[in-house]
């Protein structure tokens, strides 16, 4: 859980350094969530390391947390905290709580259950999707402001949620998976190959970088470098969804060209 939890933290740690320094006209600017601004993005993160943190702690409450959340509108509810105080004031709170998240995760058990939005999560997938979740909305930071964020090793845990995830994404958009396994070969930061999966005619290859772009939907997979061979591997990929909730819309091929 500390491995895990270190990673995390230096994920928060890289979106800080991106938003730290902004202005309030900085933290209004638009990203390409489309009616979500910078403030919206560090909000959502905020609200649901809230909500993980209770889910570690107080599973009753946060049972009824989530039908008052799911009764009144969802995920939007995220926003409007970050909407009803300064920049300034969301960086200090989001800091304070997401350091709070993670003392109490290093003490938990990693084969623990945690309740989540849908089925229970083991405790150090809980903490890796976190990860996931602020890598990729950070993601729609630094697009927004222009930012330069630099991949790390970190990638791996973003690519093999979005590998394991590969029912999920057939699920939300209510088709069948097919049977044929695929092969999925990125190239790490580091030079190093990760590898999920035996060889198979269905195969995606490329950056592990883009990989992770396509499955949490900030690139669509047209603009990346990424080399999807097979029937079933180009089906996936057109509908890939590392993250909860409904099927995403993803973005438009060509929206950010390589």
């Amino acid at each position: 859980m500390k491995s895990i939890c270190d990673d995390t933290r230096a994920e928060h740690a890289d979106l800080d350094r991106v938003v730290a320094g902004l202005d309030e006209a900085g933290w209004s600017t638009p990203t390409p969530a489309e009616g979500w601004a910078v403030r919206d993005q560090i909000s959502h993160l905020w609200f649901f390391d809230q909500r993980a943190l209770m889910a570690l702690t107080d599973p009753e409450e946060f049972a009824a947390d989530m039908e008052r959340l799911l009764a009144g509108g969802g995920t939007d509810l995220s926003v409007a905290p970050g909407r009803a105080m300064s920049g300034a004031d969301l960086l200090a709170s989001w800091r304070a709580d997401r350091e709070r998240l993670l003392d109490v995760a290093e003490t938990v058990d990693p084969s623990a259950r945690v309740p989540w939005y849908g089925p229970a999560m083991g405790a150090r997938s809980f903490i890796t999707a976190r990860l996931m979740e602020t890598w990729a909305h950070g993601q729609d930071v630094v697009d927004a402001l222009g930012a330069v964020r630099e991949p790390t090793a970190r990638l791996r845990h973003v690519a093999h949620i979005g590998v394991r995830a590969r029912p999920f994404s057939y699920v939300i958009n209510g088709k069948e998976m097919p049977d044929a396994p695929i092969h999925v070969v990125l190239d790490a930061p580091d030079g190093s190959q990760w590898e999920w999966g035996d060889p198979s005619p269905d195969t995606v290859r490329g950056p592990a970088l883009d990989f992770c772009l396509v499955v949490t939907q900030r690139r669509h997979p047209a603009d990346t470098s990424l080399v999807v061979e097979g029937p079933a591997a180009t089906e996936w990929i057109s509908i890939a969804q590392a993250f909860a909730g409904d099927a995403g819309s993803g973005r438009q091929p060509g929206q950010f060209p390589r």
